[in-house]
């Protein structure tokens, strides 16, 4: 496959927001036949290992067709809330479309914007949740949507992340995904990162760490946020 980074470099993103924006409003109405049958289980993993409770306010990152606000939603009951922030308008039509359909959309906030700069005050947040969205951030961005996450979230507050990852060995899988990023971006737009190590970066104290194997393996952490 020619010359690859090392195994401790994560790679760069080749897209534009604006490509990736194009690209889910492209694919979201097929988006769960190509992805939910792998990624379903992990991510409802993830929000499990958050331990959400009743009354809660959440915010999840790129919130995709919604299954994942589904969960949340029914997590923290009609005394709680739940938001979500999306690059794409297609995601977010598809997400509003399946949150009606289970009669939860009322107590669910849709967003379209960049999480990047996260609309919502200061400590606002007991828990956020991201699946499948962090690695599309490139790298230098990575600890800033981390910081934002930060800002938003209570003192105490947990984040979750779901994430294709590079720790443990590398084997074939990893190489042809990062492979195919490479030299396909407009086909395979997120890369292999580090999560555990970016949120401890960041300044959050981890509480689970675990690797799941999906077709490539995946990091689900749950970490939180210092009391101030």
């Amino acid at each position: 496959m020619g010359h690859k980074p090392s195994a401790q470099t994560v790679q760069r993103v080749l897209q534009s927001k604006q490509e990736t924006r194009a690209y889910y409003d492209k694919i979201s109405s097929v988006y769960d036949i190509l992805a939910e049958h792998s990624e379903g289980p992990v991510r409802a993993a993830g929000v499990g290992k958050l331990a959400l409770k009743s009354g809660e306010q959440v915010l999840e990152i790129g919130y995709g067709t919604g299954h994942s606000l589904l969960q949340i939603a029914g997590a923290v009951g009609p005394r709680g809330r739940a938001f979500g922030i999306d690059l794409s308008e297609g995601m977010r039509a598809r997400a509003r479309e399946r949150l009606e359909q289970e009669g939860v959309a009322g107590r669910v906030g849709l967003i379209c914007g960049d999480a990047g700069r996260l609309p919502f005050r200061p400590s606002s947040m007991d828990a956020i949740f991201t699946s499948f969205t962090l690695e599309l951030f490139d790298t230098p961005e990575i600890p800033h949507v981390l910081s934002e996450c930060k800002r938003v979230l209570r003192a105490n507050g947990r984040i979750g992340v779901v994430a294709i990852t590079k720790e443990g060995e590398e084997g074939f899988a990893i190489e042809a995904y990062e492979w195919t990023h490479r030299h396909f971006p407009s086909l395979l737009d997120c890369r292999p990162i580090f999560v555990r190590r970016a949120l401890e970066a960041a300044g959050f104290v981890i509480q689970h760490a675990s690797i799941e194997k999906m077709w490539v393996p995946v990091e689900i952490v749950v970490a939180s946020q210092r009391s101030a």
